[in-house]
């Protein structure tokens, strides 16, 4: 007796087989919906639901939907050459839905070590009690404190 799949288990029960189905059908959307808009714009927007022939994108922002409301024609037309049967896309504000994956994709860089040496330098010609040194000077630690947390 083999062990049963992951997809054979979905399939037996019918609750989870159209769940297992509506899922399929969104990962396909996002594909296509990455694809038909620019990458920094793409993950700023998540394909939410599909139902009776409305795709529902969630967007970061009003910018990003304002966008992405923008680029539906193409969308559509890029569902429509997929086989995708739909008569409206709607795009609607979820901020809190993308807060965790933008903050995971930001990065802080720190300053070369040319530069480094330039802003110390500028630093040490400054009179000490200087707002410019004071600031250059806390500047050049945090930069520091980052590059020895790598």
């Amino acid at each position: 007796m083999r062990p049963r799949s992951l997809a054979d288990c979905l399939n037996a029960d019918a609750g989870m087989a159209r769940l297992s189905t509506q899922a399929g059908r969104l990962l396909k959307l996002q594909r296509l919906y990455e694809q038909a808009i620019p990458a920094a714009l793409a993950r700023h927007g998540r394909v939410a639901n599909v139902k009776s022939g409305s795709v529902v994108i969630h967007a970061q922002n009003g910018a990003v939907a304002a966008k992405i409301r923008q680029l539906a024609p193409r969308l559509a037309e890029v569902f429509h050459q997929e086989g995708v049967d739909l008569n409206q896309i709607q795009v609607r504000v979820q901020p809190s839905t993308f807060t965790a994956d933008v903050k995971k994709s930001e990065t802080r860089s720190s300053i070369g070590e040319k530069t480094k040496q330039g802003l110390t330098s500028l630093a040490q010609k400054l009179p000490q009690s200087s707002p410019l040194r004071q600031a250059l000077d806390r500047f050049i630690e945090r930069a520091e404190l980052r590059i020895t947390k790598r």
